[in-house]
């Protein structure tokens, strides 16, 4: 692979890292920016061939298993152990939420923002801290920005902040274990996954960010190499928002540039789910 475009070359040499969620999107592009950096990665998802064309092309090592479950979550760590030797630094960036007004989301949907959001991060952050952080380490979660409301996402919203609450109070806990607990709050970038939402909204999401433009995925990377290295150690504690200023955006929801022909709340199609 080619060299990063901000790091010095081995920037991350011996270090190493598992990145949850690291088949696609921002997941793959943080794993990615890490072996430009040097670090030893082992990225993991629930679907097997995509991690494997993933990893193939980063030089990375893959693992599957599903971080919401107990069991694959301590062999997904386990793998990663037995594969680097130690592991200095896990990054939660496993997540997922869907486009819908508040009023419409059923329990069942509730559950399932925040098992994955809140759950797995926490259970993946708690492995990492008994099993492979004997000498200290980092702990990486990615949430999202804006954090006033987050409309058209409540349980997002929800869960995200109480990720960030999580991490700060890790950060005081786990600090005289010598283990950081950050967390980076993540705009709206350009991915495959905004694009499922409807083409009005992500068509129109760079009218609500004051830069006047989406996030790339490499900006976000860089961010993670960033607490990725020993600097992230001095950052435990902190939420760092890397957004364009979209968390300075305020005003009526939905905004007009999202409403679509006719009215109503824009909301993202959702395939039939089974019993």
């Amino acid at each position: 692979m080619a060299g990063s475009e901000v790091f010095a070359d081995g920037a991350l040499a011996g270090r190493a890292v598992l990145v949850t969620g690291g088949g696609t999107g921002l997941g793959r592009a943080a794993a990615a920016e890490l072996r430009r950096c040097g670090a030893e990665v082992v990225i993991c998802g629930r679907r097997a061939e995509v991690l494997e064309a993933t990893a193939a092309v980063l030089g990375a090592a893959w693992v599957a298993g599903d971080v919401r479950a107990d069991a694959d979550a301590e062999r997904i760590l386990d793998f990663a152990l037995e594969r680097c030797g130690r592991l200095d630094v896990l990054v939660n960036n496993a997540g997922g939420q869907y486009f819908t007004p508040a009023e419409a989301i059923e329990p069942k949907g509730w559950r399932a923002v925040t098992r994955l959001n809140v759950g797995a991060t926490e259970r993946m952050a708690r492995l990492a801290a008994e099993r492979a952080f004997g000498d200290g380490g980092t702990v990486v979660n990615v949430t999202l920005s804006p954090h006033h409301g987050f409309a058209g996402m409540a349980h997002s919203a929800a869960a995200r902040a109480a990720v960030e609450g999580y991490t700060r109070a890790l950060a005081d806990e786990w600090a005289e274990r010598g283990i950081a607990v950050v967390a980076i709050a993540a705009g709206h970038y350009d991915t495959a996954s905004l694009r499922k939402y409807p083409e009005v909204v992500w068509r129109s999401s760079a009218a609500t960010i004051p830069l006047q433009r989406l996030g790339r995925e490499e900006e976000h990377a860089w961010l993670v190499a960033l607490c990725c290295s020993p600097l992230g150690a001095a950052l435990s504690g902190s939420v760092v928002t890397l957004d364009g200023a979209r968390d300075n955006w305020f005003g009526p929801w939905p905004p007009a540039a999202l409403v679509p022909e006719g009215g109503g709340i824009p909301a993202e199609e959702r395939r039939p789910s089974g019993p």
